[in-house]
């Protein structure tokens, strides 16, 4: 199922999947969401961001920055 959006094509994909309904319900709920479709939405969203800040702390914790003054970071900061 396509939906062609001013020369863009948003691709969007439909689903059978057994979900617990009290889960379901509950993320209806966290999400503030009147539709299913939203709220599992929202909560994949969530749980991408959640997982790709850890990915990144990891990342950060083998190789963490060490400022001694504030002058490297704002160089840092200047330079991006």
């Amino acid at each position: 199922m396509t939906n062609t959006i001013k020369r863009r094509t948003a691709y969007r994909m439909k689903v059978t999947a057994i979900i617990d309904d009290n889960l379901v319900n509950n993320v209806k709920v966290f999400t503030q969401s009147s539709t299913i479709t939203e709220a599992i939405t929202i909560a994949l969203k969530d749980w991408l961001d959640i997982y790709k800040i850890k990915e990144l702390n990891k990342n950060i914790s083998k190789n963490p920055i060490f400022i001694e003054n504030g002058h490297r970071i704002r160089e840092m900061n200047r330079s991006i």
